[in-house]
């Protein structure tokens, strides 16, 4: 057996469960169930731009299929299977095992089958394509909103970028803020039974993985809306209030509005669905807020923060650029 057929048979190849051939053959074969549609999503995760050359392998082997299952989360989506793509420098056996046991705790949770990828040789990058099922014709997408939707936020927002922050040495976190806040970065928690509670309640959704106002800016030029934020009503990470009053205002441009990695769920749902909102984040355990509303278009600006006197506050940076970025290391 070759390296690279060895490395996948000894860390990656599980049985199979609901696919009908997996690891192994040319193709896999699976089956969706009846009167589903499947929902696919392909991301990248490359040494360097998106995490440190010396992260924790356990820790982004569980975040490389998280920020994926987010995706599969914002369309209502039940996961069901992901293929694995590694360009490896080397074979590091202590890597690999922390990283398939980190990547393998999260598929278990999710219930989620491994069934394909690749491995070649050459800088460090993980790519996955996941793939799950919703009814046909609910899936939750970026066009629905209609204006004078509410906005709404899982979770709180910011604790991601103000964890990377720190590591880029921006800003100094006391040892006890960043315990609180750095697994937002590191360990983040697909909102996958949200988002399948939220079928037939919001209009539009999308997650959080650029900054909020980038990415619902996408649903206003998907949907052809505008939208407006309440920047005092946003649900922030604790860590941001426990900064000094004097830095506040500017991490909360920097880290809530425009900083990425929270994956949390922004979604647009009638004012008529407060309380079902309310009740479907009660029963998946997750903070739910609304953050605005949804306005007529106005070309000359998709997403507008106002402040509590209302005044425009809109950060100048709406969220990450992937080719105008800065390497986190």
């Amino acid at each position: 057996m070759t390296p690279e057929f060895n490395l996948i048979a000894r860390y990656f190849t599980r049985p199979v469960k609901r696919a009908v051939l997996g690891i192994g053959d040319d193709c896999a074969l699976i089956k969706v169930a009846a009167g589903c549609e499947l929902a696919i999503s392909t991301d990248t995760l490359v040494e360097g731009v998106h995490f440190f050359a010396d992260a924790n392998a356990e820790k982004l082997g569980q975040k490389s299929l998280a920020v994926n299952l987010s995706d599969l989360a914002a369309m209502g989506a039940t996961p069901r299977y992901v293929t694995l793509a590694l360009t490896l420098p080397s074979i590091d056996d202590a890597w690999l095992a922390a990283f398939s046991r980190g990547f393998f705790s999260l598929a278990d949770e999710f219930d989620v089958e491994l069934i394909g990828g690749d491995t070649t040789r050459g800088p460090l990058s993980i790519t996955l394509t996941v793939m799950g099922e919703v009814e046909a014709k609910r899936a939750l997408r970026r066009d629905g909103a209609v204006a004078g939707d509410d906005i709404w936020v899982s979770g709180t927002l910011g604790g991601a970028a103000l964890t990377l922050m720190h590591l880029q040495n921006k800003i100094q976190l006391l040892p006890h803020i960043l315990v609180r806040v750095e697994d937002r970065l590191h360990r983040p928690q697909p909102r996958v039974a949200l988002g399948q509670a939220l079928l037939g309640k919001a209009t539009a959704a999308i997650d959080i993985s650029d900054g909020l106002v980038a990415d619902l800016g996408h649903i206003c030029e998907r949907s052809k809306l505008s939208a407006v934020i309440e920047r005092h009503n946003l649900p922030l990470a604790s860590a941001l209030m426990s900064v000094s009053a004097d830095l506040r205002t500017g991490l909360i441009n920097a880290c809530a509005l425009s900083g990425g990695d929270d994956y949390e769920l922004c979604f647009t749902a009638p004012g008529s669905a407060r309380a079902q909102i309310e009740l479907a984040g009660s029963t998946c355990g997750v903070a739910v807020k609304r953050i605005g509303a949804m306005k007529i278009y106005d070309p000359d600006q998709l997403v507008k923060v106002i402040d509590a006197s209302g005044q425009d506050v809109s950060p100048k940076k709406s969220g990450f650029d992937h080719f105008a970025v800065t390497p986190v290391n």
